[in-house]
């Protein structure tokens, strides 16, 4: 096992890292979290909307939502280009990239154009439902304005005020971008929106079945064990899941793999990899004076589903702990997804991404039934089960350690 663990520390992790700290990687991951205070804004009016179930004068607030969650694929755009500029040292840029992508999403997303000059948009394109389309336009955007990041068509000693300048110069690549856009869209007549939502639909497709499910939970926690944050794969996973629970919240589909069902609803309970148990464990059943005290300091932060503490402090690079976190990513998958497909939970059909709500509060507010409860406490006891045997033998070696030291 030793020698396994040596493996994955000397050629696997630093590879990782190498991704994670990768510009494109970065500025993709920076721009999906820089939208999460919208996505918490709607995710705040679906718990105050509950409570229209119990006065029928409550007001509805779903407007609120929908222009904020609903255009949340716009910001991506911008904050593409705009973060890209900011990492490659071109200020100037930052503004008009963004605003340039923005232009590009809206050309890309084909509207009717009337002969009065009128264009009408379909809303559902600004949402989680374009991301990718943002995304694209965000990057091409981006590469655009960094190639033109140094051209000037002025002297560096001209008389010309800087923010003049930079209107001239910036004209050659938002022309350039534009014109890309125009000529896919109106002169080749190719539904580019359509074509990029079918080309990253097979990646939606293999994460809504079970093998796709457990393979992406079990990366999350492969990855966390060694220390690599799981926001690496935003880029990848935020686009999916918010997408799914777009449709659910717009039709009769019921998409098991969202953001809400993982982290807010039945599996992650007390953070990736379902860590509270554990926690648990350590401030009620360890007898190694060193799990006594992590227990102390980590209960706080993972009844609110913060588990950096414990991860960091415990689980990461540690052969004792690693494995259970990863069975935790294989097996409690399963669990959600047959709890859920056999109707024991309900599919959780609005955004809530205020994972920090306490378990099983949040599952009541998304699941409203006694089998959501029943099934996140099904789902609490197999994470137990896994973690006890792992635990046991780490607190003993901590035991004999201590007895050593003394």
């Amino acid at each position: 096992m030793n020698a396994f663990i040596n493996i994955l520390n000397t050629n696997l992790a630093p590879r990782m890292n190498k991704i994670n700290r990768n510009i494109w990687v970065s500025v993709l991951k920076d721009s999906v979290l820089q939208i999460l205070p919208f996505i918490l804004v709607s995710s705040f009016i679906t718990l105050l909307n509950l409570f229209s179930n119990i006065w029928k004068w409550w007001p509805d607030l779903s407007g609120i939502s929908n222009f904020t969650f609903g255009i949340v694929s716009i910001y991506v755009a911008f904050l593409i280009p705009f973060n890209m500029m900011e990492k490659k040292k071109l200020p100037k840029q930052r503004l008009i990239s963004g605003l340039t992508a923005i232009g590009l999403f809206l050309l890309l997303t084909n509207p009717v154009m009337t002969k009065g000059g009128t264009a009408t948009f379909q809303f559902s394109f600004f949402g989680a439902g374009g991301m990718f389309v943002a995304i694209l336009c965000g990057v091409v955007t981006a590469l655009i304005m960094e190639m033109f990041g140094k051209f000037s068509f002025f002297n560096e000693d001209t008389v010309i005020p800087d923010f003049v300048t930079a209107w001239f110069d910036s004209m050659l690549p938002i022309g350039l971008v534009i014109t890309m856009g125009w000529l896919l869209v109106d002169v080749l007549k190719i539904d580019v929106y359509k074509v990029i939502i079918q080309f990253f639909s097979p990646l939606s497709g293999i994460v809504e079945t079970l093998p796709g499910f457990v393979l992406i939970m079990f990366i999350y926690c492969f990855i966390y064990s060694m220390g690599i944050s799981t926001w690496v794969l935003t880029p990848i996973t935020t686009p999916v899941f918010l997408a799914a629970i777009q449709s659910n919240q717009l039709s009769d589909t019921h998409k098991i793999v969202t953001s809400e069902t993982i982290f807010s609803t039945y599996l992650w309970i007390g953070g990736v990899g379902c860590t509270l148990p554990l926690v648990l464990m350590m401030l009620f059943l360890a007898k190694s004076q060193r799990l006594k005290a992590l227990g102390k300091a980590f209960i706080v932060p993972s009844i609110f589903n913060i588990n950096e503490p414990t991860v960091f402090g415990s689980i990461v690079w540690n052969p004792y702990l690693m494995i259970p976190m990863w069975l935790q990513g294989i097996i409690l998958p399963i669990i959600v997804w047959l709890g859920l497909k056999t109707g024991l939970g309900q599919v959780p059909s609005a955004v809530f991404q205020m994972w920090y709500v306490p378990f099983p509060i949040n599952t009541w507010i998304n699941g409203h039934t006694l089998g959501s409860i029943l099934l996140v406490l099904i789902i609490f006891i197999a994470s137990s089960l896994i973690w006890f045997p792992f635990f046991k033998l780490y607190d003993r070696n901590l035991i004999e350690n201590e007895q050593q030291n003394k």
